[in-house]
């Protein structure tokens, strides 16, 4: 039998790998039932069990209940009928002890990671309020001096060197939100056509409409689609008339949480 710590442990370790998870917890017990009030289940997103609330048809409806919010990305309340006859506002689950349970299925996500390519001033006031807000934040430039721990100690992660090599390092995904904030056009170009392979959530440009344009020109001459173009945005933030990098920051984030809240 899976001890409290030990579904605890898992799902910090499920958290840790960036999956989402469901605590699930019957909150109250009507009848009879296979667990008592307290007893604990935990899922992932990508199907993995921890625990045990009784098994059987029960386990496989709170399953389907669990994915349905996943997808919703809510946390919700489901009562499950253990009688042989329906009742309303239920959930029949074909099982006759003769009771009901309610669980509370918990959804717990990771923390989002923004991942910034630059170490200026943008960078580091963007990096401070990111990091006020609970993103998990990695940044990256070929310029020790300005990517370091002194500068950034906000930061989980700082790499120098080879861009390239250090993208790829990162095993970026959907789940991701990036922020091109380096400033030289070249160098801004190669990071976001090879940024854009990988299909994060949000990838933001900064420049002038001219130096967007001229990106976007480029992109779609290598065979860059309009449908792989819809994460980005550039220039990117929303606009405030944003001029200090504090504000520039800010309109940053601003457009990331707004993003943010569609995923």
């Amino acid at each position: 039998m899976t001890t409290d710590m030990e579904l605890l442990e898992e799902m910090v370790r499920l958290l840790q790998s960036r999956k989402k998870v469901a605590l699930c917890t019957i909150i109250e017990k009507v009848g009879s039932g296979p667990r008592e009030v307290g007893t604990k289940i935990l899922l992932s997103e990508d199907g993995e069990i921890t625990g045990t609330i009784g098994g059987g048809n029960l386990e496989r409806f709170l399953v389907e209940e669990t994915k349905k919010a996943f997808r919703e990305g809510k946390s919700k309340k489901v009562v499950f009928s253990l009688y042989k006859e329906e009742r309303e506002e239920t959930i029949q689950t074909g099982l006759i002890c003769g009771g009901e349970l309610t669980i509370f299925i918990d959804v717990i996500e990771p923390k989002k990671r923004l991942i910034i390519i630059g170490a200026g001033h943008i960078a580091l006031s963007l990096a401070k309020l990111a990091d006020i807000i609970g993103f998990s934040l990695i940044v990256i430039d070929e310029n020790a001096e300005l990517a370091n721990k002194e500068r950034f100690p906000m930061a989980e992660r700082i790499d120098t060197g080879n861009f390239f090599e250090n993208l790829d390092k990162l095993n970026i995904d959907q789940k991701d939100f990036v922020v091109i904030v380096h400033g030289d056009p070249e160098y801004d170009y190669a990071v976001l056509e090879n940024i854009l392979k990988k299909k994060p959530s949000y990838v933001g440009l900064l420049g002038s409409r001219t130096k967007v344009s001229k990106c976007i020109k480029r992109l779609k001459e290598t065979g860059v689609s309009e449908e792989d173009l819809e994460v980005l945005h550039a220039p990117l933030g929303l606009d405030i008339g944003a001029q200090t990098p504090e504000e520039i920051g800010i309109s940053i984030l601003a457009e990331i949480i707004n993003e943010r809240r569609k995923t």
